[in-house]
């Protein structure tokens, strides 16, 4: 069954940790070509740490999507490596997290039952759920073109706080996603257009706590 959790750096077991890191392996450096660092077939870097939580889509232990979530008090992709994408980049004031290394396998995703399982919905969806449980304002991110179309189509209210360009000179966009109530209704109707296995609850329940190492295998 798939199911979506929240899990700390310190409580990631060996096992799920190098499946993790090998798959973002695969995505970011080797499918979208971004400027970063691997060794070993694994990609990590120096966010990953005890002050980074991690947003995991699993299916029979297998994982599908995942973002990586920081509390923007602490050091941070925004204040360090995605400085260079922009200019005089002016935060709002309040109380947000930074969401970086999003992704959705789409081979994995491909198993799931029917035949456009939402998957990235249920990631926006599960942040917004995450932000709203921890009294966060609002979640930072940036996105390529391509993704800003995806969550422009999914009916979640973001504001772009400012257009940029990547270390590849393409255009990337610095993001505000907000966690009002008609983000979250209209992510759910996107949702349940696409797949008739979810319902409410489940959606509400999401990211399910993982308190042990075993948990998360």
């Amino acid at each position: 069954m798939f199911n979506v959790y929240v899990v700390n750096f310190s409580s990631l077991s060996h096992g799920t940790a190098e499946e993790f890191y090998r798959l973002r392996k695969n995505i970011f450096k080797d499918r979208l070509q971004w400027s970063v660092n691997s060794s070993d077939g694994k990609e990590h870097d120096e966010f990953d740490n005890a002050n980074a939580n991690y947003i995991l889509g699993i299916e029979n232990g297998m994982i599908i999507c995942s973002t990586r979530i920081i509390d923007m008090k602490h050091h941070n992709m925004l204040n360090d490596t995605f400085s260079a994408f922009f200019n005089d980049v002016e935060i709002p004031e309040g109380h947000y997290i930074e969401s970086t290394r999003f992704f959705v396998d789409k081979e994995r995703a491909n198993l799931l039952p029917g035949t456009r399982y939402p998957v990235a919905l249920i990631l926006f969806h599960t942040l917004i759920n995450y932000a709203q449980r921890h009294h966060y304002d609002g979640i930072l991110a940036v996105a390529s073109h391509a993704m800003m179309h995806i969550i422009r189509r999914s009916g979640w209210n973001v504001t772009v706080l400012k257009k940029g360009i990547s270390e590849k000179n393409e255009p990337v966009y610095l993001l505000l996603g907000h966690t009002d109530e008609a983000s979250q209704q209209a992510l759910k109707t996107r949702i349940f257009s696409q797949s008739d296995t979810l319902d409410d609850s489940l959606l509400n329940d999401w990211p399910l706590p993982v308190n042990t190492r075993s948990d998360a295998e």
